[in-house]
Parts: C-alpha cells; structure tokens; sequence
C-alpha cells in the first residue's frame, strides 16, 4: 500500500480543480455574514450559531464525499481482487496507464491540455442517473441533507478522480482500494472544507494561474517519476515514495 503517500499529494495539490467543480455546490454551504445589528453583543450571538451550524454542513458534505470515493475505491480495487488483474503483463499496462493518467492531470491542471475533459463525458452517462436525487436535498439546510449531497456529488464526473481510482484498481483488493480513495479525498479536504467555510474568497485565490500552475507541475512530476521508474525497471531511492504503484497481488 504504497501509493497512499502520492494520492494524498495527489489530492492536495490537484484540490485547485475542485473549485471549479464543486464550487457551486459547495459554495452553497457558506453562510454570509449577516447584517450587523445595532447592538455588538447582539451579532456575535447571532454569528456564532451560524457559524457551527455552517461547520457540521461542510463536515458532513465531506464526509459524504469522501465516503463515495471509498466506495468507489473499493469497487475498483475489487476487479484486481477478483482476479482481472493477477496476469502480470496487465499489472505492468495498468501501472503505466496510471502513471501516463497523472502526467495528463497534470497538464489538464496546468490548462495545457484538456484531453480528461473528454474522459469527464464519460462519466455523464452515470451522472444523469445520479443528478435527480440532488433535487429534494436542496437547500441543504441541515447536516443529514449535506452528508447526502457529498455522498452523491462524489460521482460527479472528474477526470482527477478517474486518475485516482485507475491507481486504486492497482491496490489489490477492495480493502486496499477503499484506503486509496481515502488518501486521496482527504488531500482534497483542506481546500474543499475551506471552501465550504470561506466561499468565494478562498475560490478567487485558489484559481489564480500560477497557484494551477505549481499545483498541476507537482502531480506532472509524480507521473514521470513513475514512467521513468516503469521505463528503467529500477528504483529511485526515497523518490519512491512520491510514486503510484499498486500493491502485489
């Protein structure tokens, strides 16, 4: 279970993409500051319910979410449990697939490329069935209704997800697969449940071009340090740790 390390790294810095795809919905968490009363006691009494009520919303929206990239994680680690993966030829293929999926994040984040953006369509076949139910969830008021939305907004369609569970369907077994995706959507937490808590003021800085541009080098890097460990057949010292691999099955 080496690859945890990396798709956390992986989650962190590619969570630049996430503004732009759950922004919207999460931005709906947010609560405004409201209007300043006359009295000052008065508005911090005010604020400070909102306030927690606001932070069990953006708990419980990622905790959905990061609960359906498990699920996720685990149906995919299961194809390679259930045998589909055992050839060793096709562990080789997958392990490349994976590494030549992050160099395309990579650029897909850096706006250089937007080959995933077709990947993404895919997805839209799955999407449409899972959409409808996001309609008597609205406006997610209480806790229990964003813990729903996070658990079916994590099937939106994203090609950073897709590069991340071609890696946890090279973990093994569902068990492993599961803990991937974790990784993985836990990197992403800071910049979502900052999100959820600061709206547009944490969007605007998060989507400047040179933050994509560091954030999309840093998961371009990660995929040619596995392509040159795959094309060399060697290690690469404590580098390592910074590269996909999946767990030997």
């Amino acid at each position: 279970m080496n690859a945890l390390l990396p798709l956390f790294l992986v989650g962190l810095a590619g969570s630049v993409h996430c503004i732009g795809m759950c922004g919207g919905i999460v931005g709906a968490l947010s609560v405004s500051a409201p209007a300043a009363p006359v009295r000052p006691v008065i508005a911090i009494a005010v604020a400070r319910p909102q306030l927690q009520t606001n932070v069990l919303r953006v708990i419980a929206y990622n905790g959905g979410r990061i609960a359906s990239y498990m699920l996720a994680g685990a149906m995919a680690g299961s194809v390679a449990g259930a045998g589909m993966l055992r050839i060793a030829s096709l562990q080789v293929a997958g392990y490349w697939l994976a590494n030549i999926m992050l160099v395309a994040l990579g650029l897909y984040l850096m706006q250089a490329w937007s080959g995933l953006a077709r990947l993404e369509l895919l997805g839209n076949v799955l999407w449409r069935r899972v959409r409808p139910l996001l309609k008597p969830l609205m406006p997610m008021d209480t806790p229990w209704k964003a813990l729903a939305v996070g658990g079916l907004w994590g099937w939106v369609p994203c090609g950073m997800v897709y590069s991340a569970l071609l890696t946890a369907m090279l973990q093994g077994s569902a068990l492993y697969g599961a803990a991937a995706m974790a990784a993985f959507g836990l990197g992403t937490l800071p910049t979502v449940f900052g999100m959820g808590l600061l709206g547009a003021r944490l969007r605007s800085r998060m989507q400047h071009r040179h933050t994509r541009i560091a954030a999309g080098a840093l998961v371009l890097g990660f995929g040619l340090l596995g392509l040159l460990r795959a094309a060399n057949g060697v290690s690469l010292g404590w580098l390592d740790a910074l590269c996909v691999t999946g767990h030997a099955i």
